[in-house]
């Protein structure tokens, strides 16, 4: 990844934080995306430590003129843009029947919207440029259902058609769009709300996945080892769910 720059989204914490130190390592400039800005500022601060470039972009992805924009910011900070994470998103909770108007709207404003948002901003500025990497973050909640998260299950497999769509209609520019379907992963917020060790008991590897786990397979299909796979979602799930 030495010489690439790569726009990770969400990247203040959790996978797109694992993701984006990851990419870092492996030499990659990185545009630290999210609407956080005190927590992208401590990722940008950590790659640095490690000897790395990245830029903090801080703003709202739902939009799509402003989602323009932080891209064009980030290409100002990057020089260019070789690649793509659109690991932003939310993960809410609430049983079927209470799903409000706004709860739809959130889930769909950032899971969905957004990543369109980013992806379409991304394939304009890598069509000219020879190629590029975009990598989507899905879920195995698109294909295997839970009780509580339909709205979330239900974005993220828009995700995985997007994924389909999107890699079937630009892989002719040398633009390779795929996903990754993650299980259960072990993050901050994951812990916090209770449910990994009901699902690690269910899960045959026996754990959940770290983050760098997961970051290492968006490293793979980011990078320019991948050069044939299109519009497939990978499901990364230590057997919890295999398709």
């Amino acid at each position: 990844m030495h010489g690439k720059s790569v726009i990770v989204t969400g990247a203040a914490g959790g996978l797109g934080k694992a993701t984006a130190l990851t990419l870092a390592k492996a030499g990659a400039s990185i545009g630290v995306l999210d609407i956080n800005r005190e927590g992208a500022d401590v990722v940008v601060n950590e790659i640095e430590k490690i000897g790395g470039k990245a830029y903090p972009v801080i703003g709202d992805i739902t939009a799509r003129a402003s989602a323009f924009e932080l891209f064009d910011r980030a290409v100002q900070k990057l020089g260019r843009v070789d690649g793509l994470i659109n690991n932003a998103g939310i993960y809410p909770r609430r049983p079927i029947m209470e799903i409000t108007d706004d709860e739809w709207n959130a889930s769909l404003g950032v899971n969905v919207r957004g990543l369109y948002n980013m992806t379409v901003a991304a394939i304009a500025h890598m069509t000219p440029n020879g190629g590029g990497r975009i990598v989507n973050i899905a879920s195995i909640d698109a294909f295997k259902p839970h009780p509580k998260n339909s709205h979330y299950a239900a974005t993220k497999a828009a995700v995985v058609s997007l994924t389909k769509t999107f890699g079937l209609e630009v892989a002719p520019r040398q633009i390779l769009v795929n996903a990754v379907a993650p299980g259960p992963i072990a993050t901050e917020t994951a812990r916090k709300m209770g449910f990994l060790p009901a699902i690690e008991a269910e899960t045959p590897i026996g754990h959940a996945a770290e983050p760098e786990d997961i970051a290492e397979l968006i490293l793979f299909l980011v990078s320019d080892r991948n050069r044939y796979m299109v519009g497939e979602t990978v499901v990364i799930a230590g057997g919890y769910y295999i398709p």
